[in-house]
């Protein structure tokens, strides 16, 4: 189990970093065609490059996690991908970070030590097929009701002509997009339990390819949401919604269930929810500490936020050129979530 949690936060963070040295290359870049001359820019370009192998790398050991261990597992570590990627901006980008997002950062980081305690490794004797139609039925109409709300939500905005953030719209598409995540990784770990089973192994690359699938329709629900809307409500909602039904799709779709013993179901489900709340704390942090008292805000700030603040007169977190990412690590997508989004 320990192996399979050291694979999921190696391939988060190779998602994640990866993803951040591609978009600093492309600042330089054209943007990507298939024109001899921008292909050959992208390949002499050493920054991409890397970005790019780290981030394939990172998709080959999240896979290589999945075929190991249980979904319930994989998929909440995965959303600490975050949390890794704050660090290496921290470090690396000298992006500047508060006393909050540390908490953040540790909380995200004790959770994948109780998901590695409480986490088990399951056997799946067969995979309950009569479960997959209701389960897809279940997922077709949560969208027809989540689409017919966004409907009415955007009918109603332009007949009152409303203006200001579009928040029912923001959370919509970010639990689609969350959802679509989730299930990508049910249907690459469904592949790799039918190829165990006896199923001819050409079930591997077509579960993968409708992984790719699953997580493409999802990054444009992502990016619609994205376009108009706040990237600390959307990302907030896609990285929860991925989590929570990557989870109950696996308990569904392959019988994954929790832990038998005590002790750790309880671990785990702690594990779940100090995940959670670091990943929300992330993407909220900078706005959370705004809304609490002074001498707390001044307690929260660290003494290298001060620092910079000195140095670069009015200068603020949100408006740092490089951008941030966070990576669904089992699926290849991408959201770029602009800094002073988060601020």
């Amino acid at each position: 189990m320990w192996e399979s949690v050291a694979l999921t936060l190696a391939g988060t963070a190779g998602n994640n970093i990866g993803k951040v040295l591609q978009k600093k290359g492309t600042l330089i870049l054209p943007p990507l065609s298939l024109k001899l001359k921008v292909v050959k820019a992208y390949a002499s370009n050493q920054l991409w490059i890397s970005g790019f192998l780290m981030d394939m790398c990172g998709a080959a050991l999240m896979l290589t996690a999945l075929s190991q261990a249980p979904v319930s597992v994989v998929q909440p570590i995965a959303g600490c991908g975050l949390a890794i990627l704050c660090v290496f901006s921290h470090f690396y980008l000298k992006e500047v970070m508060n006393g909050l997002d540390w908490i953040a950062i540790t909380l995200a980081g004790l959770g994948t030590i109780g998901v590695g305690v409480g986490g088990e490794e399951q056997k799946v004797d067969q995979i309950p097929l009569l479960n997959i139609p209701w389960l897809v039925l279940s997922i077709v109409i949560l969208f027809v009701l989540l689409n017919t709300w966004l409907h009415m939500y955007k009918k109603q905005r332009r007949e009152q002509e409303l203006t200001g953030p579009e928040v029912i719209e923001e959370i919509i598409y970010g639990l689609e997009s969350g959802i679509l995540f989730g299930i990508s990784s049910v249907i690459s770990k469904m592949g790799f339990v039918m190829s165990e089973m006896g199923f001819p192994k050409i079930v591997v690359p077509a579960a993968i390819s409708c992984s790719v699938c699953c997580s493409a329709v999802g990054f444009v629900y992502q990016t619609r949401g994205l376009k108009h809307g706040r990237a600390i409500v959307v990302s907030t909602c896609t990285s929860v919604a991925s989590i929570v039904s990557g989870v109950v799709a696996g308990m569904i779709a392959l019988d994954e269930h929790l832990p038998k013993a005590p002790t750790a179901r309880f671990f785990l489900l702690l594990g779940w929810f100090f995940i959670i709340t670091g990943v929300i704390l992330l993407v909220s942090s900078t706005r959370l500490i705004a809304r609490l008292p002074r001498p707390v805000q001044k307690f929260l700030k660290s003494n290298i936020e001060r620092t910079h603040s000195i140095r670069r007169p009015g200068s603020a977190r949100g408006k740092d050129p490089i951008p941030t990412t966070t990576i669904h690590t089992s699926s290849l997508h991408l959201l770029a979530s602009p800094t002073k989004e988060k601020a």
